[in-house]
């Protein structure tokens, strides 16, 4: 009798299972748009605060730097904004600053511990509205790509976690796989984000007129007015009210909003600096310590 009762609760098992085959909506998968593609800002745009900052707090959780060196080496950059204003000659100073100070690292030890404090301090800080549009584009069969100041290993490793197509990001000099601490060409900022954008374009056949870019800062006017749908992402003030005057879409996915377009420029800005150079002085110094 258990026999004929297994048998017949077996074959309600297959039955159902095939039911549910075949009642099941399958989505199709979307159809490659090779014309069109996204362009994310990171810091404050895709993730809440600095990325390199996020790097840095991770390498002083290893112990690589203490609260003196931070000091000593970001007191010089009290002045990296004004007005809310990134600057850039004193970001590509602190950027240099800090490549300098990685010079003998690693490639690969450096992706390595980009892997690691992403998903130890920078996966909760993305900013999940901004991570629906990415995602979004990819289900339209766009490519997404990151644009961004970050050191292009530590930027490929948010676009990598991310599921993105890739990222656009400021290239170090290396020689057979270790940093010589010197930048290839200029810092990826203001206008150099705008022709990697061109360039890429280029590259992969993409129509800009097709394209969209998405940024908090007025310093990525030049990329958010090469494409043919530009949208602030948390704008400071000065692209908020360009935003405002050309018509372009605004998304804000703060909180505390007067506190926040109050405090994030300078802050955000400032740990940038201070974060970059902290992890050029904890990498230099996991280098002489081995």
């Amino acid at each position: 009798m258990w026999r004929v009762i297994r048998r017949r609760h077996g074959a309600q098992a297959e039955i159902a299972g095939e039911a549910a085959a075949a009642a099941a909506v399958v989505v199709p998968p979307a159809e490659p748009d090779l014309e069109a593609a996204a362009f994310f800002d990171v810091d404050n745009t895709m993730m809440r605060g600095a990325s390199i900052y996020h790097f840095a707090r991770g390498l002083a959780t290893r112990g690589m730097f203490d609260t003196g060196d931070l000091f000593k080496f970001a007191i010089g950059q009290a002045a990296f904004r004004l007005r809310g204003s990134e600057n850039p000659e004193h970001i590509a100073v602190a950027r240099e600053t800090a490549l300098a100070f990685v010079a003998g690292a690693k490639v690969d030890d450096v992706v390595r511990l980009g892997e690691e404090i992403y998903d130890e301090v920078m996966a909760d800080r993305i900013w999940a509205g901004t991570r629906s549009l990415a995602q979004s584009h990819l289900d339209r069969g766009q490519r997404v790509w990151l644009v961004t100041a970050t050191p292009v290993e530590l930027a490929r490793v948010i676009a990598q976690r991310l599921g993105l197509t890739g990222a656009l990001g400021t290239v170090a000099e290396t020689s057979e796989g270790v940093y010589t601490g010197r930048l290839v060409g200029d810092l990826l900022h203001g206008p150099a984000k705008a022709e990697a954008v061109r360039a890429l374009a280029r590259r992969e056949g993409l129509d800009l007129t097709r394209c969209t870019a998405y940024s908090d800062s007025s310093n990525d006017l030049p990329m958010l007015s090469l494409v043919g749908n530009p949208v602030a992402i948390n704008p400071d003030s000065e692209l908020r009210e360009h935003a405002k005057k050309h018509d372009w879409p605004i998304k804000d996915f703060r909180t505390g909003r007067k506190a926040t377009l109050t405090a994030l420029p300078i802050a955000a800005g400032l740990g940038a600096v201070a974060g970059g150079v902290a992890a050029g002085i904890a990498l230099r110094r996991l280098y002489r310590d081995r």
